[in-house]
């Protein structure tokens, strides 16, 4: 025990040390018309559209310089391209990635780094992918395929872009979980396990990175009216011989007591503020926005 109080009060006083030199970013002033995340940086995946999109549109709008990466046509990357840099006045740099492949990862995190050589400052995991049936019909490649995109290919980015955070002083690491990583639904055992894994990670990461500048937080919306939650709704339709808006509410009623979908720009906005001062001690959290479904 003597040991473990002299080797946890040397890391306080080590820490106190360096926060009082250039490593730590405290806090400064913004010049006029300077947006909070101006000179920033961050790589959103699964930002083609959905809530990755979502949140690298809120980043950008606040100044951030955006690494963005997904499945999109030549035509829709060049749009968003312009939307970014024209609209946000910000740099834009598009990545293609399967992230069920560790080489494409691998190859994802080297270009951004030849972008950015120091390293970018705020690392979204948004990419997500669903399928719903009973676990004896689930198709074992199905389930390999999920685990990758929303479990292992987290690992793998945070593990590739992690050091040049902690050699800066200074990162934001929001993992995009869901509800589905605290509590379970029926019908959804991969993308359920693969949630509940990465809020896992989340708070080891945290650990592992306390005290450091770099945070790492996840959070976990209940319904959100997403391309994802479109697809769950029409699947939902043609089961029970229903129209659109009645499985809408229909699966809305069923875990969500607020009867209402939170907003992807609601979603957004949360992991904007989770890569502001106002979050600096926030780290290890996982928050929800559920509409009250984990109150119950």
């Amino acid at each position: 025990m003597a040991a473990l109080a002299r080797r946890s009060l040397q890391r306080l006083v080590r820490l106190q040390v360096e926060s009082k030199g250039s490593r730590f970013i405290v806090s400064r002033h913004m010049s006029q018309g300077e947006k909070p995340l101006s000179g920033k940086s961050a790589i959103v995946t699964g930002s083609t559209s959905g809530i990755g999109l979502g949140i690298a549109r809120a980043l950008a709008s606040n100044g951030c310089n955006i690494v963005f990466t997904g499945h999109k046509d030549e035509a829709g990357i060049r749009e968003l391209h312009q939307e970014f840099t024209r609209q946000h006045k910000v740099k834009a740099n598009y990545i293609p990635a399967e992230l069920t492949r560790p080489s494409d990862i691998e190859k994802l995190c080297h270009e951004t780094m030849a972008y950015y050589p120091e390293g970018v400052n705020i690392l979204i995991n948004a990419a997500g992918i669903q399928h719903v049936c009973p676990i004896e019909k689930f198709p074992l490649e199905r389930w390999d395929t999920m685990m990758s995109v929303m479990l292992t290919a987290p690992f793998q980015v945070i593990k590739h872009l992690l050091p040049a955070m902690k050699a800066k002083g200074w990162g934001r690491i929001v993992n995009v979980s869901t509800v589905h990583g605290l509590v379970a639904s029926v019908n959804k055992c991969a993308y359920v396990a693969a949630k509940h894994g990465l809020n896992g990670l989340t708070k080891v990461v945290a650990l592992e990175t306390a005290g450091t500048g770099v945070t790492c937080n996840s959070i976990c919306p209940g319904w959100v009216l997403s391309t994802m939650m479109e697809q769950q709704i029409a699947q939902a339709s043609a089961e029970n011989g229903i129209s659109w808006d009645e499985a809408k509410w229909l699966l809305i009623s069923q875990k969500q007591p607020s009867m209402q979908f939170a907003t992807i720009e609601q979603v957004a906005a949360s992991v904007v503020y989770l890569c502001s001062p106002a979050a600096d001690q926030m780290t290890g959290s996982c928050m929800t926005m559920d509409g009250g479904w984990t109150a119950q």
